[in-house]
C-alpha cells in the first residue's frame, strides 16, 4: 500500500462561471473539461477546478499562489493578454518580498485574489533592502 499523494487541487470560486472561464483562456490557461457548474483548468504542469459558487464573502477572501519560473514574463504576458481592460481587473506590479520569493497580485473578475510568484535567493532580498535604504 503506498499513501504517496499525487496532486492537489482547490475548487476555486466563480460568481460569473461563463466570465472567469474566459477570463483564465485569455491568461492562457486550458480548460479541458466543463459542466454548468465545474470546470477542470489547467496551466503547464498545474491545475485547479474552477466552481460555479455564488457566495460572495467567500470569494473576496478567496487566494491563490501560481509559482512560476520568471515572475517578470508571466507579468508582461498578463498585461498584454488585455484582461485588465477587458475584465476590469487589477494586476500589482512585482516586488521582492521577505519570504524569498518575487511576485505580483492579480485579482480575477470575480475578486478571487492571485499570487503569482518565483522563488528568489535569500540574498537577494537583503541585496534589495540596502539598496533601499
Amino acid at each position: 500500500m503506498s499513501l504517496a499523494a499525487v496532486e492537489i487541487k482547490a475548487f476555486v470560486p466563480a460568481t460569473d462561471f461563463a466570465q472567469s472561464k474566459e477570463f483564465y483562456i485569455a491568461l492562457g490557461f486550458e480548460i479541458l473539461w466543463s459542466s454548468d457548474d465545474l470546470a477542470y483548468v489547467r496551466f503547464g504542469e498545474t491545475s485547479f477546478l474552477l466552481q460555479a459558487f455564488n457566495e460572495p464573502e467567500f470569494v473576496k477572501n478567496f487566494q491563490m499562489h501560481l509559482l512560476v519560473q520568471n515572475v517578470d514574463e508571466r507579468h508582461a504576458q498578463v498585461l498584454s493578454s488585455g484582461v485588465v481592460s477587458r475584465f476590469k481587473v487589477e494586476v500589482g506590479e512585482p516586488q521582492d518580498q521577505p519570504w524569498a520569493m518575487r511576485d505580483f497580485t492579480l485579482c480575477d473578475p470575480n475578486g478571487v485574489l492571485w499570487r503569482v510568484a518565483q522563488n528568489i535567493p535569500r540574498e537577494q532580498i537583503h541585496e534589495s533592502a540596502r539598496s533601499a535604504a
